[in-house]
């Protein structure tokens, strides 16, 4: 945690005394979508830099991405002198690959998916001989997301509980390894969209599931199976996994715009709609949220607005907000 506090944000925690009304405990928003590059991902990446030799630096590192992964990446490489070359789909949005150049690294546009763009990256660092950063499947990267859990509860000490989005489980691993090793009894609680669930699937069944699609507003954690490295410690350090549909995912997002002014991706809105959602059988009194990151494609807002209104609990979120 030392060795990133030059380089990252200690970004802040938000708290709300309408949002502790209406659910019936203290909430502390983890806002994460205010750290560098907008996303709790330049924290991985950085870490995960920082443990590589000058050599190893000096060969570049590679990767694929269509989000904050990129920017994470791009970001961490520039601070530490690597160049990076970063596979995007070609479908990416500009305002994303802008970002990704604009931080210093090389973008290459393949393929009509990420796993195209994956594919590409991997036979690409074959030839370069450049490190690979995986998006989550790596434990360097997982323990520099679990700095958010250190802060978090350096800022907020009573928490008892944490909730986290989960799509391939680097967050929450690096989290839940962190926030047990400093309270035991601290419960931590992931969260899916219900279009993306192969985690929550693996989670309840016990081994390990994949979906052969996965669709969702929250495209920050749309992955259709759970690492290899991250599986096991989701078993082994997390209580519970929930899901989420976009309809609550994108009533999370405009509650969050209203009420705190913030703006939050869809997998940045996961863990409030976990909240709101089940909050009845999240039996806490100091519950942590995991604001995961706030990169929102603006032209996404009037289909959110449209979900929300659909959403089941926007009526009584409604009735605070007036």
């Amino acid at each position: 945690m030392k060795r990133l506090a030059p380089i990252v944000h200690r970004t802040p925690i938000l708290t709300s005394a309408t949002t502790n009304q209406l659910l019936g405990k203290h909430v502390y928003f983890k806002m994460e979508n205010q750290q560098k590059t907008g996303a709790f991902k330049f924290r991985g990446a950085s870490y995960k830099l920082m443990q590589l030799t000058k050599e190893q630096l000096a060969k570049g590192v590679i990767t694929a991405s269509a989000g904050n992964h990129a920017q994470g990446v791009a970001l961490a490489s520039r601070k530490l002198g690597a160049k990076a070359t970063i596979f995007m789909p070609e479908n990416t949005p500009l305002a994303k690959v802008e970002a990704t150049r604009n931080y210093g690294a090389k973008v290459v546009l393949t393929g009509e998916s990420f796993q195209e763009a994956y594919t590409a990256s991997l036979e690409k660092q074959m030839e370069s001989g450049a490190t690979y950063i995986h998006p989550f499947d790596d434990h360097q990267l997982m323990a520099g997301q679990g700095t958010i859990a250190m802060e978090l509860l350096r800022q907020e000490d009573r928490l008892d509980t944490i909730i986290v989005p989960i799509g391939g489980g680097g967050l929450i691993s690096g989290i839940a390894v962190a926030a047990k090793y400093v309270n035991r009894n601290i419960r931590i609680i992931g969260v899916q969209a219900s279009g993306a669930s192969a985690a929550y699937d693996s989670f309840h069944s016990k081994k390990k599931m994949k979906t052969s699609t996965v669709s969702t507003i929250a495209e920050g954690i749309a992955v259709k199976e759970p690492g290899e490295h991250t599986l096991p410690l989701i078993y082994n350090y997390v209580d519970d996994v929930v899901t989420v549909t976009d309809e609550e995912i994108a009533s999370a997002i405009v509650y969050m715009l209203e009420r705190n002014k913030t703006l939050v991706e869809g997998a940045g809105a996961a863990a409030t709609a976990a909240l709101f959602a089940h909050n009845d059988q999240i039996n806490s009194r100091h519950c942590g949220v995991i604001v995961s990151g706030g990169n929102l494609d603006i032209g996404m807002m009037a289909r959110i607005q449209q979900l929300a209104s659909e959403d089941r609990h926007t009526e009584r979120k409604s009735l605070i907000a007036l």
